[in-house]
């Protein structure tokens, strides 16, 4: 199935094998669950747009299916915010999050900063730059993630930009911008790591996506720095934007710890 997830009744979603994860063949990669969350509360809030999301990841996502719930919290005609959870089939809550949605205003040409403009054409195939699992099965980073990199840039550890192209969400059903969007936000840990997995592992228990922009195109880039301290608490902190410029930023706090704690 050329899609991150099937549904037979929009409440119940089943991850294909694009879905997961690179340490557990029974646990999902973060980033497409968290697209899954994102068309839920744009689904509760159609008349505003998502412009920010925070999610912490409590417990795995399980491989063999969950469903979300959404609440509305505060609506307001100018700001409204709402919270999810994704629970997994024993009622378990895996994933708590919290989104802001804002209206948006009649357009007026602010100044504004701006990164100078990329083009993913101009960019290499490149690797994804988590190549190594700890199953055998087909996951994240196979055939449904397609990566390139821009002269100067790779998938070896530290401050990278790269470009990066997914499957959709669901089968015979286009993306939002935002639900695109995330499973690139979740990566920023491994574009911009300081060492390999097998060296140290930096989990994230949490991803804070903020986006001032739609995102424009297919492939969406991102720049990501990794900040790690010898107290094993860090940050990814990633640029994100497309071959316009810029639409936003990722960030992830960081869970440090030798690989031999994990093995």
């Amino acid at each position: 199935m050329n899609s991150f997830f099937t549904t037979n009744d929009n409440e119940w979603f089943l991850p294909t094998h694009h879905t997961r994860g690179p340490w557990h063949e029974d646990h999902c990669h973060a980033g497409p669950p968290t697209g899954l969350i994102a068309r839920a509360l744009e689904n509760l809030v159609p008349q505003q747009r998502l412009t920010r999301l925070t999610v912490n990841l409590l417990r795995p996502i399980p491989f063999g299916g969950f469903r979300i719930e959404v609440q509305m919290q505060k609506q307001g005609r100018i700001v409204s915010t709402c919270t999810a959870v994704l629970v997994d089939a024993e009622n378990k809550i895996c994933v708590e999050a919290g989104s802001l949605h804002m209206t948006e205003q009649p357009a007026v040409p602010y100044p504004t900063q701006q990164r100078e403009p990329l083009d993913p054409e101009n960019a290499a195939i490149g690797l994804f730059p988590i190549q190594q699992t700890l199953h055998d099965k087909p996951a994240f980073n196979g055939n449904g993630v397609e990566i390139r990199y821009p002269p100067g840039h790779n998938h070896l550890p530290g401050r990278t930009i790269a470009w990066m192209k997914t499957v959709p969400l669901l089968p015979d059903e286009s993306p939002s911008p935002f639900q695109k969007l995330c499973p690139l936000a979740d990566c920023g840990n491994a574009f911009g790591r300081n060492a390999d997995p097998a060296e140290v592992n930096f989990m994230n228990p949490d991803l804070t996506i903020h986006c001032h922009r739609d995102p424009v195109g297919d492939w969406l880039g991102t720049e990501v720095a990794g900040y790690w301290e010898p107290n094993g608490i860090g940050m990814a902190d990633a640029h994100l934007f497309d071959a316009r410029g810029s639409i936003g930023r990722a960030v992830q706090t960081l869970l440090l710890q030798p690989a031999s704690k994990n093995q």
